[in-house]
């Protein structure tokens, strides 16, 4: 069911550091081992057995992981295929993109032990859908159907079992024949949307818009297109 104990999540967190530096790697993309779950949550028999300063650390370890996949400069893609409750939902959340095989099931369930989310799931889950909605899967635990979740916002298509990763690689192509300084850009220009002054966060869009008129990419897109031809970009 691809749990997460302390071993795995920190080989996952390691591996998220990696890709974030790999300049060959243009798209990442999160999936669950076979075919039951994506992350069916964390270890609970590993959490019943942590004093407050433990929890503490097993609580920024998540955080490490989902802002990773939050902010590495490059698209980061969740293919759910089964289960994402609990730390699998907040992982899928830190990415990009979410698409979800039709039997997934997706939930935040830690009120039912007592505890909260807590790998970021009370404030993107709140960013991802209606404060509302979110505030009623966190409070009732309970969990949603893909159907649901994609009418709601929190994935961004739905699939069946056997085309999901196909159809994720198609999508994850697409980005990686993308301009990558370009992609980088838009990642942080839109993460910051729901964030900090809109004023200044315009400011800033239009600061970086005309920093990328520098790159290689730019002028390689720009003159493909007056040329009618398919853009060559480099990442410079």
């Amino acid at each position: 069911m691809n749990a997460l104990d302390v071993e795995t999540l920190t080989a996952l967190r390691d591996r998220l550091r990696e890709l974030a530096e790999d300049r060959e790697s243009r798209v990442v993309v999160l999936t669950g081992a076979g075919e039951r779950a994506f992350i069916a949550g964390a270890d609970i028999k590993y959490m019943s057995g942590l004093g407050v300063e433990e929890a503490k650390g097993w609580g920024a370890l998540g955080h490490e992981a989902a802002r990773l996949l939050e902010v590495m400069p490059k698209p980061t893609i969740a293919a759910i295929n089964g289960f994402a409750l609990g730390g699998g939902c907040e992982l899928a959340l830190a990415c990009d993109l979410r698409y979800a095989a039709s039997d997934a099931k997706l939930g935040q369930p830690e009120i039912n032990l007592g505890i909260i989310p807590g790998w970021g799931g009370t404030q993107r889950l709140a960013r991802v859908v209606s404060l509302g909605f979110a505030k009623e899967l966190i409070l009732t635990g309970r969990t949603v159907g893909a159907d649901e979740a994609l009418a709601r916002g929190l994935v961004n298509a739905v699939y069946e079992p056997g085309e999901l990763i196909e159809r994720t690689m198609e999508t994850a192509g697409l980005l990686a024949s993308k301009a990558p300084l370009a992609l980088a850009v838009a990642k942080e220009a839109v993460n910051l949307a729901l964030a900090g002054d809109h004023a200044e966060n315009l400011v800033a869009e239009a600061d970086r818009f005309g920093e990328l008129f520098a790159s290689d990419d730019a002028r390689e897109g720009l003159t493909a297109f007056a040329e009618k031809r398919e853009p060559r970009f480099s990442g410079r």
